[in-house]
């Protein structure tokens, strides 16, 4: 059974152990293998984003540093040398199938800052739009301890809900999760799929293993909350051998954790319930009727903006009468909203400039008023 199929869009994790050997060298056949079959999946339509550790452990054999202990600032200095060699062995690898790769440095106030969020999904967006391959990693050459993911596991799966992947797969070591460590304990068996990460669940994960492995199956249940309570499925499995995410569409073993809900059901209620409103637009009736045919909510229609926001703030929706029909996000800040309100796109465009986003609130970032109210019924 090809465990890919059900998915056009993939956020691949690679752990570092899997990219660099011990001796700090790059494991470049593997890496090759990796690139072939991730230009298989986008030749049958699917959107790849990678994931990629390896930026120290590749940096410490190029300045010659001890590989077990290193201080922060050489851990920094290692990771500025490594993520040079990191991207251009990612753009070698891919480059040779005809893809182009774009590399994109995260730290964590990328995925919890709003502005930030927006500005960093819709890169990503654009590149796979275009036909590359974001190559993304922690930015440790400038993260200190206090300001850092600290693993990838975790990380990739922010990355994969900020960019609503259909699935988070993370290549491990091993090929998914057991009743026990199965080092350990041999009499431990292979659980090929999970409703819900419970505390007993939990409580099968293990510590970190590898050479270079800074998490282990506990980090790797802590992203499948994160990723499965955003509606994003997630797969743990072996990538030491050659060529796994084939391996994975020709029926090769993996943890499946099925999502908890649909990321559709999970964005509308992280809308509705979980963002302060920062403000208010009011439309007129015929944008209003618009809106409950699934439009984007564009500056002709707004009457009056009220509060102070930023793009990415959660803003509610007001019909003629003053009553709130819709929530969303801001795809302007207020200032500009005021700016633009009432007038046509080429306005707009005049106003703002090109390049600039013209809907108040884009369609994909609004929920109707009572659609929370479905979305508690689908979930029971």
């Amino acid at each position: 059974m090809n465990a890919l199929a059900p998915y056009r869009s993939l956020t691949i994790k690679i752990g570092s152990a899997l990219l660099v050997d011990k001796a700090g060298k790059l494991r470049s056949a593997w890496l090759a293998g990796l690139a072939e079959d991730v230009a298989a999946l986008k030749a049958n339509g699917c959107d790849v984003v990678v994931v990629s550790s390896g930026a120290i452990a590749l940096g410490r054999g190029l300045l010659g540093l001890d590989a077990i202990s290193l201080t922060l600032e050489q851990s920094q200095a290692a990771a500025s040398a490594g993520q040079i060699a990191l991207s251009q062995a990612w753009a070698e690898a891919l480059g040779r199938h005809g893809i182009v790769t774009g590399q994109i440095l995260i730290t964590p106030n990328i995925t919890e800052e709003r502005r930030y969020y927006l500005n960093a999904r819709t890169t990503i967006a654009t590149l796979l739009s275009l036909g590359a391959v974001p190559i993304i990693n922690e930015n440790d050459s400038v993260a200190t301890a206090e300001i850092r993911y600290g693993d990838n596991d975790r990380l990739s799966a922010r990355v994969a809900t900020m960019v609503e992947s259909d699935c988070l797969v993370l290549l491990s070591d091993i090929d998914g999760l057991y009743t026990a460590p199965p080092a350990k304990d041999p009499g431990a068996e292979h659980i090929p799929m999970v409703k819900a990460i419970t505390p007993a669940i939990e409580a099968m994960a293990g510590g970190a293993a590898s050479h270079l492995s800074r998490g282990g199956m506990t980090t790797k249940m802590e992203a499948g909350k994160i990723a499965t309570l955003a509606g994003t499925a997630m797969i743990i499995a072996k990538g030491t051998e050659p060529h796994p995410l084939r391996a994975l569409t020709e029926g090769g073993r993996h943890t499946l954790f099925q999502p908890s809900q649909s990321r559709a059901q999970a964005r509308k209620r992280w809308i509705m319930g979980s963002l302060a409103v920062a403000g208010t637009l009011q439309v007129d009736a015929g944008a209003a009727r618009a809106l409950l045919t699934g439009k984007s909510l564009l500056p002709i229609g707004v009457t009056k903006v009220s509060g102070e926001f930023e793009r990415g703030d959660a803003i509610a929706v007001l019909n003629p009468d003053g009553a709130e029909i819709a929530r969303g996000l801001a795809g302007l800040d207020s200032d500009e909203a005021r700016l633009v309100m009432g007038k046509r796109s080429d306005a707009v465009l005049e106003l703002l400039g090109a390049g600039n986003r013209s809907a108040m609130v884009h369609r994909d970032n609004l929920v109707l008023v009572g659609a929370q109210e479905e979305v508690d019924h689908e979930l029971g």
